[in-house]
């Protein structure tokens, strides 16, 4: 007997092993949805290649061009060698009349120019067993073509990264035109030498490029993806995968969840799948999911934001002025429990805020307790009434600037009260007082605080224009098209996150303004 028993339990524990690893297997392998979704369509690529000309001019004005070097025979002249160097290189004046930037579908974005021109300013010096001199020229190229691949990823901590592949790039022709007081010997020359100046210009515009896309790489990897947005909460925009590429858009998908201010940890509840709807009229949509909402619904109420304590002036401050609304009602509540001292409302949410996305309809419901308090002088505040109720509120939606702005206005309060009390002719009145003062005095000053928005991801320098918002089921959408603004010398960040530097894990900063 006693053999089969420890077989038995045996049996059980490699079960139990079994059981376990499965667990971890599927945890492991669990799919992490995205609280964000962001689509760049074709409309933004053909509108990039306009902010793109006007960011590369201004970058042209700033870029240190290398010296270009070389040395030359002129048989015609019996010459060995002629040393040249071209420094101090300026480019006055580009065109690229004919570009293109294309999806790749599952690689990246294709970029396409030819027929581009470019007139460039230097200063000149030449060296030979016979001569030397210096003076000025100006280049004229012609011709030039470039294509090449934008490969988009991310790396271990979100954020993104960019990589030239199949890069080629060609000046087909140059002239040189030297000035000075020898120039006229100088430009009898001058042709011979614009073939050896293609070939080292041709070598180095693939280097120059892949070193510009490494700097800005180096830019995005300072990018700030976790960014404060008050005393309460951070806001991870990481991206979770690389890139989705169509042939008509690029997806991507962000973790989009909220934390409280000293707790990094996940919300007790996952992302569920959502799809953007097929639209190509915006140059961008931003799907913003139900878990987002939720997960700041929670990380407010961990951190104790949904928690107000208010004084009877501060709610007369908030109160709508009409006939004697404000008068009217504290002598009511005066009438109910014979007050003559000063009084308190504290309210505190119960449970985080219940979020709703239906189509058209986006709902708040707050269940919380109020609490009364008496004010008496030189002692501690003593609660007279106590009671849960729940406020249902509808949320209104508006793109103001990059940011998102929320505002709550009341649909229903309802005290938890058993349905028997209801018939109270007193608890209706009260609840009716208790309603006013939540709609005149606290939603007020919530709405204050809601007027800051919440900072959406968006390229820098890049202002959202003709936005709109939609509410559908599980998510809302925000449709909207793109305005390139005046570049400044900065490194690029998304709008808000510039007061946050993470070090070791650590954040440090001031909300975004």
């Amino acid at each position: 007997m006693l053999p089969r028993l420890e077989m038995r339990t045996k049996a059980v524990q490699v079960l139990w092993g079994c059981f376990f690893l499965w667990n971890l297997c599927i945890s492991s392998t669990q799919t992490i949805y995205p609280g964000i979704k962001a689509r760049v369509t074709q409309r933004a690529l053909d509108y990039g290649i306009q902010a793109g000309m006007e960011m590369i001019e201004q970058m042209i004005k700033e870029k240190n061009i290398p010296d270009l070097k070389g040395s030359e025979s002129l048989e015609f002249l019996k010459v060995d060698y002629v040393n040249y160097n071209f420094s101090n290189i300026k480019i006055n004046v580009f065109s690229f009349p004919n570009t293109s930037l294309a999806f790749v579908p599952g690689v990246g974005i294709k970029a396409l120019t030819n027929h581009g021109t470019a007139n460039i300013s230097t200063n000149w010096d030449v060296k030979s067993p016979l001569f030397q001199d210096t003076g000025e020229a100006d280049l004229f190229l012609s011709g030039v073509y470039f294509t090449g691949i934008i490969v988009l990823s991310q790396n271990d901590f979100g954020h993104p990264i960019l990589k030239l592949q199949d890069c080629y790039a060609q000046v087909s022709h140059a002239h040189v035109s030297f000035s000075g007081e020898l120039s006229v010997l100088y430009n009898s020359f001058a042709e011979p030498m614009e073939k050896p100046i293609l070939k080292n210009l041709n070598e180095m515009l693939c280097p120059i490029i892949t070193s510009e896309v490494e700097a800005l790489n180096a830019n995005l990897s300072m990018l700030e993806v976790l960014t404060k947005i008050d005393n309460y909460t951070l806001l991870d925009y990481s991206l979770i995968s690389s890139p989705e590429i169509t042939e008509n858009y690029i997806e991507l998908n962000l973790k989009g969840v909220f934390y409280p201010l000293d707790n990094l940890t996940d919300p007790p509840f996952l992302p569920v799948p959502f799809a953007l709807p097929e639209r190509s009229d915006s140059m961008l949509y931003v799907g913003i999911s139900e878990f987002f909402f939720k997960s700041a619904s929670f990380a407010y109420f961990i951190a104790g934001a949904f928690n107000v304590t208010l004084s009877m002036k501060e709610i007369s401050n908030h109160l709508v002025q009409n006939s004697q609304g404000l008068g009217n009602m504290l002598s009511r509540i005066a009438e109910i429990y014979i007050l003559s001292q000063p009084f308190m409302v504290r309210v505190m949410a119960t449970e985080p805020p219940v979020i709703s996305l239906l189509p058209g309809n986006f709902t708040l419901d707050i269940p919380a307790s109020i609490v009364i308090l008496t004010q008496p002088e030189n002692s501690t505040a003593e609660a007279i009434v106590s009671m849960d109720f729940v406020a249902s509120t509808s949320v209104g939606l508006v793109i103001l600037g990059q940011r998102l702005v929320c505002s709550l206005s009341l649909n229903r309060f309802r005290l938890s009260l058993p349905e028997s009390s209801r018939s109270n002719i007193e608890v209706l009145r009260f609840e009716n007082i208790l309603s006013s003062i939540l709609h005149f005095g606290i939603l007020p000053l919530a709405n204050a605080k809601l007027q800051q928005g919440i900072p959406l991801p968006n390229p820098h320098k890049i202002s959202f224009v003709n936005s709109d918002v939609e509410v559908f089921e599980g998510f809302l959408l925000i449709s909207t098209d793109l305005k390139y603004e005046t570049p400044l010398k900065q490194q690029p960040s998304f709008h808000g996150w510039e007061g946050l530097s993470l070090m070791s894990g650590q954040w440090r900063g001031k909300p975004a303004a």
